[in-house]
This record gives structure tokens, C-alpha cells and sequence, in this order.
């Protein structure tokens, strides 16, 4: 008999009214956990119960390291991480860096609070546990299941602030047909990270988008105040405008590791114009993120930086591991 360990947060899975406060996230994950699995078997705790809009790098190290402590059990099969939907993607694929383990965690959530009239979270979460459970997605690292679709946490985005099925990108690996989970796909994986450590909490890596006449102040200002990196979301595949490429250069003068990423939804950083473009701030120090978004992009940096990675290993590794 397969088991199963659920980890809650928090989130709008959790959510239940309270007037004029809005939705505030309250339930526990036992009562997330309480609908019947058949031949499986659910246990749960609380992590914690809080949106996820609220979360810092502090409350993403507990939760790996409740994930990773669930996954050691060897009465376990398989975590489900219920989660709120606003920045589901960073814990997730902060999840994936540090997952060595050949048991799946699956994150999931709700778009609508528990106390709504069609509330999804039960279905999702029912769904993810199937997943957590099932022997077809070991080695499959980390997963996000939503709305009968499961995909990888690398490359995975929210994309709707409302739809059922806010989320796009990463690797679809499996979807569900009726009350059958089909696996449809291996996700491609790197080799596994340590755990975030004591020093990841206080790890500064701000994003700085460009746009259409945008000056590199704000970039200035993020690494004269402390940031450890700075991740320029750029336009196109990865450009920026006048004065960008000098800032780069400076910052990585001062010791403030850069990462080139973009601004677009989909698609690689490929440095292939000057005059200040791609090209110009890889020269000038930039590490272009490749496939992964800026947010995916910034995790991966705080947790090499906060691992004790030197200016002149962060590109080696950052690319080892993007």
C-alpha cells in the first residue's frame, strides 16, 4: 500500500473569507488531506498557512527542508506540497535544484478558496497525490499538478491570474484520463544541489526588467544597496538599451554577480546582438540564464551565491545547473 505525506502552506487552497479581510488562508493541512484514496494512504503537517505572496527565502528553506525530510522516510512513497498559486514556480523549482531523491514531489493548489461554491482544491489535490504515489514518475524529480495536468517545475510559469489551469511551460509528463493517470514524458533533470543553507535567507538577487527607455539607475541602485546578483530580464533574447553593458561591467567589478534572462514568456537567452545588445553585456559579464524566466533564474543564483559560489565559479555553475 502506497503512503503519501502532504505538506500545507498555505495558499488559496487553504483560503477560506473573512469579510471584509478577503480570503485568508486558515485551513490545515489535515483537512486538505481528509478525502479517501482507496489503496492509498495520506498522512499530513503544516509547514505553514500563509499566502504565498508573503513568502521570503527564509519560509522556501523550511519548506525544502520539510520536503526533503518527508522524502528520507522510507514510509513514504511520495510529498504532495499544497501551495498557494503566486509563486508556486519559485518554490518549485527551488525544490527541483535540491531533489536528489527518486520519490516525486508534487506541488498543487486551488484557484478558488475553499469556501467557494466550486472550490478545485480537492480535485487537485487528489490528483497529486495519485502522482506522488505512482511508480510511472519516479526519477522524475519535482512536478506541479494542476486542472488534470502534471508537468515539471523547471520552466513552469503561471500564466493566468484566473483560469483553472493557470499554468504553462516546463515539461508535461503526465495528464489524467478519467480517474487514470497517463504518463506521457521524462523530464530532463540536472545533478542535485545541497540544501539551501542558514545564508539563503538573507541572499539578495533582485530583477531588473527592461523596457523601452529604461536607464540602468534602478540597476545601479540594486547592486550599490547590497544585492549578492542582479538578474536583468531583458527584451527579446536577452538585449538591453544604452548604458546597460557599462552597469553590468561595473557590477561585476563589485563583486555583483549578473544574470541576463528575459522579459517574454518563452524561450531561450541567445546573446546574438551589439551596440549594446545580448552580445555586449555577456562580454561585459552578464551569465545568460538560457531557458530559465527571470524568477526561476533568480532562485538558482541565491542559492549558489548563498552555497558559498565565488564570482569566478558563478558562471561555471550557474550554467552547470540552469
Amino acid at each position: 500500500m502506497a503512503h503519501v505525506h502532504l505538506l500545507g502552506t498555505g495558499g488559496t487552497i487553504a483560503s477560506r473569507g473573512h469579510g471584509d479581510r478577503g480570503s485568508v488562508a486558515t485551513d490545515t493541512a489535515a483537512e486538505l488531506a481528509r478525502a479517501r484514496y482507496g489503496e492509498l494512504t495520506v498522512s499530513s503537517r503544516d509547514v505553514l498557512t500563509t499566502g504565498s505572496y508573503r513568502l521570503s527565502l527564509a519560509d522556501l528553506r523550511l519548506i525544502a527542508e520539510a520536503v526533503q525530510e518527508a522524502l528520507a522516510d522510507p514510509g513514504t512513497d511520495g510529498v504532495v506540497v499544497t501551495h498557494g498559486t503566486d509563486t508556486l514556480e519559485e518554490t518549485a523549482f527551488l525544490l527541483e535544484l535540491v531533489h536528489g531523491s527518486a520519490k516525486s514531489a508534487v506541488l498543487t493548489g486551488a484557484q478558488q478558496p475553499a469556501d467557494s461554491a466550486a472550490p478545485d482544491g480537492p480535485r487537485n489535490v487528489e490528483e497529486a497525490v495519485l502522482a506522488a504515489a505512482s511508480p510511472s514518475l519516479r526519477d522524475s524529480g519535482v512536478l506541479i499538478s494542476f486542472d488534470g495536468t502534471v508537468r515539471s517545475a523547471r520552466g513552469a510559469r503561471k500564466a493566468h491570474t484566473t483560469a483553472s489551469s493557470p499554468f504553462c511551460g516546463g515539461t508535461e509528463v503526465a495528464h489524467m484520463a478519467g480517474h487514470e493517470l497517463v504518463v506521457t514524458a521524462r523530464p530532463v533533470r540536472r545533478p542535485a544541489l545541497p540544501l539551501p543553507p542558514a545564508a539563503f535567507d538573507a541572499t539578495r538577487v533582485e530583477i531588473i526588467t527592461a523596457h523601452t527607455g529604461a536607464t540602468p539607475d534602478l540597476f545601479d541602485f540594486a547592486v550599490h544597496s547590497g544585492a549578492h546578483a542582479v538578474v536583468l530580464a531583458g527584451s527579446g533574447v536577452g538585449n538591453a538599451g544604452p548604458g546597460f553593458a557599462e552597469a553590468v561591467e561595473r557590477a561585476v567589478a563589485a563583486g555583483c554577480a549578473v544574470v541576463l534572462s528575459t522579459r517574454a514568456p518563452w524561450g531561450p537567452v541567445l546573446p546574438v546582438y551589439g551596440n549594446g545588445g545580448g552580445t555586449d553585456l555577456v562580454a561585459a559579464g552578464a551569465v545568460p540564464s538560457g531557458d530559465l524566466n527571470p524568477l526561476q533564474a533568480r532562485l538558482l543564483a541565491a542559492l549558489l551565491i548563498s552555497l558559498g559560489t565565488s564570482g569566478a565559479e558563478f558562471p561555471e555553475a550557474f550554467t552547470a545547473h540552469r
